[in-house]
């Protein structure tokens, strides 16, 4: 397949743009998946500093699907999702983590866990996306995923930071 580049040196038809598609498709179907899943995560915890947290991500995150949306049209394309078995199999880990325990600390740090994991998916799948972008000379998709990027690695430091400062002593104290 001959490439075809645009007027400012974009690839429009090669290997590496259908890959930046399909994982884009992904990461797409994630974050709405994402989008499901917090309001339950926010149901469950218990700590106050972990619901604010949850709560603003969920803001964040709606944003984050305009963004996706965004890098779609930069490259004249409908957006679409496609299945994200890996963010999926999280969602469903992190569903059964606060189904089997009781409200309070343990269940908190459960969801940060699940939380983190699912940040560290995010912050892979998004770094991947702009190194493909930038490969491909996509400038406005490059923008716009550093910045996601650049959310989902906060998210998980705050993520940190809620756990250590609190949630992890009191789970490490409540008895089994």
């Amino acid at each position: 397949m001959e490439n075809q580049n645009t007027t400012d040196g974009t690839i429009l038809a090669s290997q590496l743009m259908k890959l930046f598609e399909n994982e884009l498709k992904d990461i797409y179907w994630a974050e709405k998946a994402i989008n499901k899943a917090l309001p339950k995560m926010i149901k469950h915890a218990s700590s106050g500093e972990l619901i604010v947290l949850l709560t603003n991500h969920l803001a964040e995150t709606e944003k984050q699907i305009t963004r996706v949306e965004k890098v779609f049209k930069s490259i004249d394309r409908k957006a679409t999702a496609k299945k994200c078995e890996a963010m999926e199999g999280l969602i469903k880990e992190a569903e059964e983590k606060m189904e089997s325990c009781e409200s309070g600390p343990m269940c908190d740090a459960g969801i940060i866990s699940s939380s983190q994991k699912i940040e560290h998916y995010e912050i892979a799948s998004y770094g991947t996306l702009r190194q493909f972008a930038d490969t491909l000379g996509l400038k406005e998709a490059v923008l716009l995923l550093e910045a996601t990027l650049t959310e989902e690695k906060a998210a998980d430091e705050k993520l940190t930071k809620v756990a250590t400062n609190a949630i992890n002593v009191e789970a490490a104290y409540q008895e089994a």
